[in-house]
């Protein structure tokens, strides 16, 4: 005689162990028979208290249990079942001979999963044990499923943690092109500030002294943000480095062997020049640049799409001069025009980037005429203390939610006055 074929979850999963729960000998004699036709493994509990123990020591997969036994019922018996720890899903089928609707409400309460009317129909036995089958193999696989999600969830989490860890790296490498915040010139001071939107930014400010009396201030913001345009924003930096005069591409070395500037507006052309025969790359900055005179207060500048330079008179006055102009790395033809304009003692220029008149608030972009306002309200302050009253403002009426780099250049003439102090 043929062996019944062992019953498995759908998929293969391996042979389902069902215990039968029954104080008659005979209706479990009766059921054991059946299931192992059916290709079951089977166990059998002649009591509530004896499938707990068998239930500790090997939980089954199904449980058919008798609803009225002595002692442990089978409604209690399932709701201890259901309060036991296990590895998975214990399928709980109820016997009973009593159909009433309120007796099933309390099986369900309890923690049943199904019932069987006694006596036991051999298809209907089978047929529901089969669908308990399929909802163990749907827990089995959705377990599966989690536990390859939480391994990839590891995984990423320990990318992120890398990626993070290199961005805090790439951050500090960042800001530390920036060599001197701050630097006093005697009749003038220089103060630079730069609050990137994320751990890296495309914003980029400094200065570099011409000679003896002038001194290159700028400010550059690539297009987009992250880490390609902190990327292209720190090659930039290279062009316009102090350290190294004879890399800087804003100097020019006279046949005296002595450095002097290039006119800003010659600046802005040889650098889109650059950028579009040697760095190939679809993005593209903008740029404002001013050439000044540390002892006339003299300035010339060139604004290569940038917000205009804000001059802040002595007298509480603002002044935005400036021609605009088109970003670097756009166009081959593109033309730049040089502004010049004079500090007074007293008066400051600022060099701030877009992420600063782009600041949404309640009213809208603070713009140019907004910031005007701020720089006035800080008047009273100098230097870093200035820049950070200035930031702190913008954030406060953003709510903190500033969505670009914000970042300044700060120049304030202090002049004769200052000297004969």
């Amino acid at each position: 005689m043929a062996q019944p074929e062992a019953k498995a979850l759908p998929g293969g999963a391996g042979r389902l162990c069902v215990l039968v729960v029954d104080d008659s000998r005979m209706q479990r004699r009766i059921l054991t028979a059946q299931l192992t036709q059916a290709g079951y493994f089977v166990r059998e509990a002649a009591s509530g208290e004896e499938a707990l123990t068998i239930c500790r020591a090997a939980p089954p997969d199904i449980v058919l249990s008798d609803w009225l036994m002595p002692g442990l019922s089978g409604l209690e018996f399932c709701r201890i079942f259901r309060g036991m720890e296990r590895q998975s899903y214990g399928y709980f089928v109820l016997l009973t001979s009593r159909p009433e609707k309120t007796d099933v409400a309390l099986g369900l309460q309890a923690g049943a999963d199904d019932f069987l009317q006694k006596p036991v129909n051999g298809a209907e036995l089978r047929a529901r044990l089969a669908a308990g089958a399929r909802v163990l193999q749907m827990e089995r696989e959705l377990k599966e499923k989690n536990r390859m999600l939480a391994a990839a969830l590891a995984e990423m989490r320990g990318l992120y943690d890398t990626i993070g860890r290199d961005l805090d790296e790439a951050r500090n490498l960042q800001q530390s092109l920036i060599r001197e915040r701050f630097r006093s010139f005697g009749s003038a001071q220089v103060s630079l500030m730069l609050h990137p939107s994320g751990h890296v930014g495309g914003d980029l400010v400094g200065f570099f002294p011409i000679n003896a009396r002038r001194v290159g201030l700028y400010g550059i913001d690539v297009s987009g943000h992250g880490i390609t345009s902190a990327l292209l924003a720190s090659r930039i930096s290279g062009y316009l480095s102090g350290a190294a005069p004879e890399q800087n591409i804003a100097l020019v070395q006279t046949d005296l062997g002595f450095y002097d500037a290039r006119d800003p507006a010659e600046l802005a052309t040889a650098m889109n020049r650059l950028i579009l025969e040697e760095i190939h790359t679809e993005s593209y900055f903008t740029m404002i640049y001013a050439d000044v005179d540390l002892v006339s207060g003299r300035v010339a500048l060139v604004q290569a799409g940038h917000p205009a330079p804000v001059v802040l008179r002595s007298d509480g006055g603002v002044e935005f001069p400036g021609q605009g102009g088109l970003p670097i790395g756009l166009f081959d033809a593109a033309e730049w025009g040089t502004v010049n304009l004079r500090l007074c003692p007293g008066d400051r220029l600022l060099l701030g980037s877009d992420g600063i008149t782009e600041a949404e608030g309640a009213g809208g972009a603070l713009a140019s005429e907004g910031l005007g306002e701020m720089m006035r309200s800080c008047a009273g302050l100098r230097g870093q203390a200035f820049l950070d009253a200035l930031y702190w403002q913008i954030e406060d009426r953003s709510s903190g939610h500033l969505a670009d780099d914000i970042s300044a250049v700060l120049f304030e003439f202090d002049g004769a006055k200052r000297n004969a102090d």
